[in-house]
């Protein structure tokens, strides 16, 4: 079986969609795929579909929601065996599995290939680095679950998705401005401090790498926008290190020209 949930949910048995046409027994399917090999318990399964107030029917009803999906299944194996479709979606003591190969999920793909990045940024292999994340961010198709219902637990899992494609969008940044792409960045960047206005980090970024770019104002215009966000939305100032990065671009400092990371330069600044 091939499962994807980065981006709309897919999900094929021998090249065959198994996708189910009704809504909750999609959302179940699609909590299913993101735990794959893994058991998610009758309970998680019933908050995911009910909420807090489930029906009197529930177990039933989900027992009916398995049926379908393994029906969808046992139409795509074209197995002789009754019970073909049981070895896919398994029952276990208190809850059911999809018994899929990890590299068959593209979750696992993508973090499988964010930390080999964050491995090679360990060791200061930057174009590893930057190769291996931009592999990892190729894995996804957009938004997690797009034409899926989102419950409860669902939304925990697509939260936690999303944060860690920005982590690596991040970590793949550094990459790149270290290599001395800060000039390539600045489109994207731009485009993601306007989507994030008041993530630091990515200001961060943009400011570093407009000021190697010979733009020190408008890095300068960044860091005010920030400023002003902050102020507005939350009453807070920047931090000490985004505020120090200010002040070495007011100076000029020759610092700031190094292609070293930025925990490195903070510490430079800092000292």
């Amino acid at each position: 079986m091939e499962i994807k949930v980065l981006g709309p949910l897919e999900a094929r048995e021998n090249g065959i969609s198994i996708m189910p046409s009704a809504s909750k027994p999609r959302q179940l399917l699609a909590l299913l795929a993101l735990q794959a090999g893994n058991v998610v318990t009758v309970a998680t399964l019933i908050e995911e579909l009910w909420g807090m107030a489930p029906p009197r029917s529930a177990l039933t009803t989900l027992q009916t929601y398995v049926l379908q999906v393994r029906r969808k299944i046992d139409a795509a194996l074209q197995s002789e065996s009754p019970d073909a479709a049981k070895s896919v979606l398994v029952t276990r003591y208190g809850g059911y599995m999809l018994d899929v190969a990890q590299e068959n999920v593209d979750v696992r793909s993508f973090e499988r290939l964010a930390s080999a990045g964050r491995r090679a940024m360990e060791v200061g292999d930057l174009e590893s680095a930057s190769r291996l994340f931009r592999a990892a961010l190729d894995v996804w198709r957009g938004p997690v679950l797009v034409d899926v219902q989102i419950g409860t637990c669902l939304a925990m899992e697509v939260t936690r998705l999303h944060e860690a494609k920005l982590c690596a969008i991040e970590a793949r940044i550094e990459a790149d401005i270290r290599l001395g792409r800060h000039q390539s960045l600045l489109s994207e960047l731009s485009m993601l401090t306007a989507q994030h206005p008041m993530h630091e980090n990515l200001c961060g970024q943009q400011m570093l790498a407009l000021y190697r770019s010979g733009r020190q104002w408008q890095a300068l215009e960044v860091y005010q926008s920030l400023r002003d966000t902050l102020i507005g939305e939350l009453g807070l100032e920047p931090s000490d290190r985004l505020r120090r990065l200010q002040r070495a671009i007011l100076n000029t400092d020759p610092s700031l020209d190094s292609h070293i990371s930025d925990s490195d330069l903070q510490r430079q600044l800092a000292g």
